[in-house]
């Protein structure tokens, strides 16, 4: 897969970034992503230094997906019971007809 380089702004700073080609719009959308959480620590903690205003950020968002995981592999597992129980209702059902059948 080919790349190329975009330029993203953080904190002031310019980084020029290797990107895979077709992802460009995600790379930006998370460095604006990113740019909010930065800022808005910066503004609620203006004692803390850039190393810690990023390390939050990345601790929060690092977090949120966590959550996300977490949620995801819940509703996988809520999903599977689910198909389980249709299966096993389906199998049920047909057994049952198969019985009147005969």
């Amino acid at each position: 897969m080919s790349s190329s380089a975009i330029e993203i702004s953080l904190f002031g700073r310019t980084y020029s970034i290797a990107c895979p080609t077709g992802q460009e719009a995600a790379l930006r959308a998370v460095a604006k992503k990113l740019e909010q959480q930065l800022e808005s620590l910066r503004q609620r903690r203006p004692n803390l230094t850039r190393e810690e205003i990023a390390i939050m950020a990345a601790l929060n968002i690092g977090n949120e997906l966590y959550q996300e995981q977490q949620q995801n592999h819940n509703y996988r597992n809520e999903m599977d019971h689910r198909i389980r129980l249709l299966q096993t209702t389906l199998e049920d059902a047909l057994v049952k007809q198969s019985v009147k059948v005969e």
